[in-house]
């Protein structure tokens, strides 16, 4: 599959890659089963669908979720997963770095997935790979011959506003839409609790597998992202020649967007005195870059990273450009230069179908095993009694539009924890905060806030004491 030998991995860092991706799969296996619990946890209680039923379709509804996103949605959050680490400096300094780089982060966002797991606490999947990448980054920013910022600090502030921000807005929505339910609803069978032995009527059977359904969906398309995010640092980690580009880059092609861009502000430049100089000097840039591509010999690892970084950098600045204002005269000219931005980036976010394919299975996969501990404490440890009908469809309704749009905004959510905020908020709407369990509620706040310190300094640690063994 890897065409290892024509790649030019052996020896130790054939071993070394293979490791890696073994430890991407063990991460997303464990993501499916430590997440499980967040989409299956209410039709489980309601007795709505039988356990076994509900990990099945939840693991099927997961892998849908990841694939469909990568052929209709697009893959936004893995690039903004693979954009925390600035793989191209490190990469340019020493191979072996970047390996350490790579299996610090991922051992360590494993063992703490694995820790809370194993005591039964909806612990954050995001936070902890989140907080991994993080403390790598910044152990390697603090090396003596470091030369750049080991993170990526526009994108980590964007995602920890995400990761800060959706559980409080999952507890407060889910209030709101249990009064709005309670004032809608006549029939009060869905605001009581599944009764012993019995199951639910089917029309709120039939609602209830609906909201799994969803959460298990964008559960895939935002979580298993994560996960192909992870792979693309791995291949850009060992594999960088091979991957720094998209297989179908052409000279001619890029250049004549290129072109179209520098163009139209050589045009704007004529008719904006104010914003000539500006205009003129990034138009000379891209001609410069156009030059320096079309000579490039892109059969060399050097060559192909720096275009690719080239790349990053042209993109970046046009689109920071761009939000001046009164700078171009219309917005077809806009439209145009976005359009070319567009397909420019595309040479630099290429995903194999493999690597999507395998970590939609490992995700899938892992949804069916090791559930129960995680359900156990969102059915019954969150509130002081089994929560009724209305509760777990609010909850995950909640979730699932919540994880929806901020995958739509390319932004990686925790779908534990908003789905745990959103049973915390449907129970507070039904009796108050006298209706949790303050001991439950505050082991998941005390895994929220520790997740990300946790993981970043175990990263960290991790990352000094693999440079000196590879």
């Amino acid at each position: 599959m890897f065409g290892f030998v024509e790649l030019g991995l052996s020896g130790g860092l054939l071993a070394a890659f293979i490791l890696c991706v073994l430890a991407v799969c063990i991460f997303e296996f464990v993501n499916g089963f430590h997440d499980t619990a967040n989409a299956v946890a209410t039709v489980i209680y309601t007795k709505s669908l039988e356990p076994l039923q509900a990990v099945i379709w939840s693991g099927l509804m997961n892998f849908v979720g990841l694939m469909l996103s990568s052929y209709f949605f697009g893959m936004a959050v893995a690039g903004k997963i693979a954009s925390l680490l600035p793989l191209e400096a490190v990469m340019s300094n020493n191979t072996n770095e970047a390996i350490a780089l790579v299996l610090a982060a991922l051992l360590a966002a494993i063992i703490w997935n694995l820790g809370t797991w194993y005591f039964g606490i909806p612990c954050s999947s995001s936070h902890t790979l989140i907080g991994a990448l993080l403390g790598v980054g910044i152990a390697y920013s603090y090396l003596p011959h470091s030369t750049v910022t080991g993170v990526n600090w526009n994108e980590a502030i964007k995602i920890g506003y995400s990761l800060l921000f959706s559980p409080l807005f999952g507890f407060s929505i889910a209030i709101a839409l249990m009064f709005l339910l309670k004032s809608l609803i006549k029939n009060k069978a869905i605001f009581k609790e599944p009764e012993e032995g019995a199951k639910p009527p089917i029309w709120i059977r039939a609602i209830l597998f609906c909201t799994c359904t969803l959460v298990s969906f964008f559960h895939g398309y935002n979580d298993g992202q994560k996960g192909i995010g992870l792979m693309l640092i791995v291949l850009f980690a060992f594999l960088p020649a091979q991957h720094a580009l998209s297989p179908d880059f052409d000279k001619q092609k890029f250049n004549q967007e290129i072109t179209n861009i520098y163009q139209i502000l050589d045009k704007e430049a004529s008719n904006n005195y104010l914003m000539e100089r500006t205009l003129c000097a990034e138009a000379d840039k891209l001609r410069q870059f156009a030059i320096f591509v079309n000579s490039a010999n892109l059969k060399e690892a050097k060559q192909i990273l720096s275009v690719r970084k080239q790349i990053g950098t042209t993109v970046k600045g046009l689109n920071k450009l761009l939000e001046e204002p009164n700078l171009l005269s219309g917005t077809g000219n806009l439209k145009a230069i976005k359009k070319s931005l567009k397909h420019i980036s595309h040479y630099t976010s290429y995903i194999p179908t493999w690597v999507i394919l395998m970590v939609a299975i490992c995700l899938g996969l892992g949804t069916m095993v090791g559930w129960k501990r995680i359900v156990v404490t969102i059915g019954e440890k969150i509130g002081k009694r089994h929560m009724t009908y209305a509760e777990g469809a609010s909850a995950e309704l909640i979730a699932s539009i919540t994880i929806g749009l901020a995958s739509k905004f390319g932004l990686p959510v925790s779908t534990t924890h908003v789905l745990s905020s959103g049973v915390a908020g449907a129970m507070v709407a039904s009796k108050g905060t006298k209706n949790l369990q303050k001991g439950t509620v505050k082991n998941i706040t005390l895994a929220w806030v520790l997740t990300l310190p946790v993981t970043m300094i175990l990263s960290a640690v991790l990352f000094y004491l693999f440079r000196l063994f590879i």
